[in-house]
């Protein structure tokens, strides 16, 4: 959670158990580890804490081969949603919020955060719990990605929060496992999460998201509320837009009134104008100027500080919506349509670059500045300025 990655959203569907045995050449490793222990010393962790966690300590190489894994294909929006929000998905998800009501209840009169966002974020993170335990020994983990050094200040800060958990006695080392990036817990929760929100709602002097639904939960709902969650707002809603329609103005950087998105003739989308309500909102096209779009409000942009992932912001609330009895989206976007591959993603950048336009670095992923640099191209060439990546739009580039 909360790792710079719009694959996380979906990274359960990813995990593997890790392979054993240490790397090549441990000794970089044990010189690296001397050095951390003296640094873990100096910021309060105890001897104890250090020598059962960090003794015999070896490298996991299955965890850089997965740091390392760039996905070949990204998933289309359609896509996405049929996988996370699906039948299957949408029936447990009522089941769960019903057999978790008084809980839920409880937690949400706290916190204010709503039970069937709660639901939501805990099927989408580990699928109701199903995959709560993880896979990885959680320092193991942490430890090799922070010695690796790609991002190793992120990791070692992680190492670091990782410890205090187990010396302030959350969680035993054997039981302390989680994803290959150190996520933990029912709603996946890293370190740095876990010692800022994490919260002991029975008392019992541990804070267990592990096995505890009731530390769990409230957990979740205590980093919402503490992310700017609003408990008597909904995140947003499926619109409709004029024919004439500027999509330019389909971006999370542009914020309106309802009444603002009103004048430019957005409504619901059943037809009927928009709520009078005192609420500032972005407009949304995640498939394009052919695809469903969505007004979406502040709890949405809370979502997106649990993960950045547009796709999974949406799922989030589709999800909530579907499981409280709200109606199926409109559409998903086309049944034909096809994902730019990671490599493709990369070409369209580089194409763009050299055609005078900024798309941030040409690394394979579609963040906003290469969405915005699509948008600049099509406007320039008079098409639909949508800012969606997509094949038509890198044939297009390519044929100029």
């Amino acid at each position: 959670m909360n790792i710079k990655s719009v694959f996380l959203a979906f990274s359960f569907l990813l995990i593997t158990i890790p392979s054993q045995g240490a790397m090549a050449d441990n000794h970089p490793f044990n010189a690296w580890l001397g050095d951390f222990k003296i640094e873990a010393t100096k910021k309060g962790i105890s001897k104890k804490t250090l020598d059962d966690a960090l003794t015999g300590l070896k490298p996991i190489p299955r965890v850089i081969e997965l740091d390392r894994r760039q996905p070949e294909f990204t998933l289309t929006f359609r896509d996405y949603m049929e996988r996370m929000v699906n039948d299957r998905r949408i029936a447990k998800a009522q089941a769960m919020l019903s057999k978790n009501r008084k809980l839920l209840n409880e937690v949400s009169k706290k916190y204010g955060v709503q039970p069937q966002y709660l639901i939501s974020f805990w099927g989408l993170e580990t699928d109701f719990g199903r995959l709560a335990s993880g896979y990885f020994p959680v320092v193991g983990a942490l430890a090799t990605l922070a010695h690796d050094g790609r991002r190793g200040k992120f990791f070692r800060n992680q190492l670091i929060n990782a410890l205090r958990i187990l010396d302030g006695g959350h969680i035993d080392l054997a039981r302390m496992k989680g994803s290959w990036a150190g996520a933990m817990g029912h709603f996946q929760f890293i370190p740095t999460t876990f010692n800022a929100y994490a919260v002991d709602y029975d008392g019992d002097g541990k804070r267990d998201i592990w096995t505890n639904k009731k530390d769990a939960f409230a957990s979740a709902a205590n980093f919402l509320s503490n992310s700017g969650w609003k408990g008597d707002e909904i995140w947003g809603r499926e619109v409709r837009v004029g024919d004439d329609f500027d999509f330019t103005n389909a971006s999370l950087k542009i914020k309106k009134p309802l009444a603002g998105w009103q004048a430019l003739g957005v409504r619901r989308i059943d037809g009927r104008n928009l709520p009078k309500a005192d609420v500032v909102a972005s407009l949304l096209a995640p498939a394009g100027h052919v695809g469903p779009k969505f007004l979406i409000y502040g709890n949405f942009r809370s979502t997106m500080r649990w993960n950045q992932s547009q796709f999974y912001a949406l799922a989030i609330g589709y999800l909530a919506d579907r499981m409280v009895g709200k109606g199926a989206l409109s559409t998903l976007g086309p049944r034909d349509a096809k994902s730019l591959s990671f490599v493709q993603s990369e070409q369209l950048q580089q194409l763009l670059t050299d055609a005078g336009y900024d798309p941030g670095s040409v690394d394979g992923i579609i963040g906003s500045k290469t969405k915005d640099a699509i948008r600049s191209y099509q406007k320039d060439r008079g098409m639909v300025p949508d800012g969606h990546p997509s094949l038509e739009i890198l044939s297009h580039i390519k044929g100029q």
